[in-house]
């Protein structure tokens, strides 16, 4: 069975959750959902709501709950994406113009909250105390992952495990919270529950390298966003990690000369000198 199946058989409940979060982008603010609406709009596959989904069938739970739920999920991930924009000064998002290069940093800022904040008086009206308490953990975890990866940006001594820290912070929290919520819906045990939350912790971690990695041998039209943008951004992420290791000392301080100044040359190869990557 392919990812594509998976998607097909859950194809009408994903529709709902569109609906709910149409429904709960309402405002009278007319930017609110128009840069919303052109950050959801542009690809997003919801892999996370999706997660959700799978996990509450396979506890034996198919209720209305799934929906808000959800929408939650790719709220709090949509808010994250728009303020990582404005923190990476990003053109691009899934292959359209970013909304920060559009509407500007401060916008895109303020819908991100708003976006926060709405998933917070979703949380409420669902009333259930363990996941109020899971998703505010959440958010709180991947503000800190953010801080983190600002903190080591430009790095070139992040060692694998604060990288896998920052990882898991930042993108494989929300993803675990997904399945783990699927599990509360469905009354697991305390252990059926900790064995999704895992597995989330797992996919969270292989989903972000494999991103981390196609930023450097994807094609930028497959791939949605800008190719190289981790390294014009000083992150050190998985790939560089491994390759500064059998690096000589050389190459390292060719790699950190285009880290620390942003120099194109130095991580397009450019130079006279051969690129170690």
């Amino acid at each position: 069975m392919q990812i594509q199946d998976v998607f097909r058989y859950y194809a009408n409940d994903l529709k709902r959750v569109e609906e709910n979060m149409e429904m709960s982008l309402r405002s009278e603010v007319r930017l609110i959902p128009e840069i919303i609406h052109h950050l959801i709009g542009s690809g997003g596959k919801r892999f996370r709501p999706l997660l959700l989904l799978a996990a509450s069938e396979l506890c034996g739970y198919r209720g209305e709950r799934r929906y808000p739920l959800s929408t939650i999920i790719e709220f709090i991930h949509t808010a994250s994406l728009l303020h990582d924009d404005v923190i990476d000064q990003a053109e691009t998002r899934r292959g359209k113009v970013s909304a920060n290069h559009i509407w500007g940093n401060a916008a895109s800022v303020l819908v991100g909250d708003f976006l926060y904040s709405k998933s917070f008086k979703l949380m409420t009206d669902d009333g259930n105390p363990a996941i109020l308490k899971l998703l505010s953990t959440t958010t709180n975890t991947m503000s800190e992952g953010e801080v983190f990866q600002l903190m080591k940006a430009g790095d070139i001594n992040l060692t694998e495990k604060e990288y896998l820290s920052i990882v898991e912070k930042k993108t494989s929290i929300l993803i675990s919270a997904a399945c783990a919520i699927g599990g509360i819906l469905g009354n697991a045990t305390d252990s059926q529950i900790e064995a999704l939350t895992r597995l989330g912790m797992r996919l969270g971690n292989a989903f972000q390298i494999t991103d981390d990695t196609l930023d450097y041998v994807a094609k930028e039209e497959e791939f949605g966003k800008a190719i190289g943008q981790d390294l014009k951004e000083g992150k050190m992420t998985l790939p560089l990690i491994r390759t500064m290791k059998k690096c000589n000392p050389e190459e390292r301080l060719f790699i950190r000369k285009g880290i620390e100044e942003k120099d194109e040359e130095a991580y397009t190869g450019n130079h006279d000198a051969d690129p170690p990557l």
